[in-house]
């Protein structure tokens, strides 16, 4: 992959509104259906997330290929990250420790947390 291509992609991913980016974290976990990915956002921001607000945002991920979009059934659908997708989170995950671990004991707050969520 050329520089001006993995400069293009993680722009795309960087370009991402912080709802899209939660979209994403929370298929990190696994491929799931939109009423599950809906909850975990609920749990997340404790309040009601609309599908006029979820499903128009799932829709622009996958059109900008970080989330596949298959058929479960005739009435539902699954949602599961791309290499893309994974990569926007990494990159996401990389910028912000990049800002927050500025010293030993903010490394040592990322261990501990780590170690929590293993």
């Amino acid at each position: 992959m050329s520089e001006a291509q993995t400069l293009t992609e993680s722009s795309t991913a960087r370009d991402l509104t912080a709802f899209q980016r939660n979209i994403l974290v929370v298929l990190t976990k696994e491929p799931m259906y939109g009423l599950a990915i809906k909850r975990e956002l609920e749990d997340f921001y404790d309040a009601e997330v609309n599908h006029g607000r979820l499903y128009p945002n799932l829709d622009t991920l996958v059109e900008r290929g970080l989330v596949e979009k298959s058929e479960l059934d005739k009435r539902t659908n699954e949602y599961g990250l791309t290499q893309d997708g994974l990569d926007a989170v990494e990159d996401s995950l990389a910028w912000s420790l990049s800002k927050f671990v500025t010293n030993d004991e903010r490394a040592e707050q990322v261990r501990s947390l780590i170690e929590k969520h293993s």
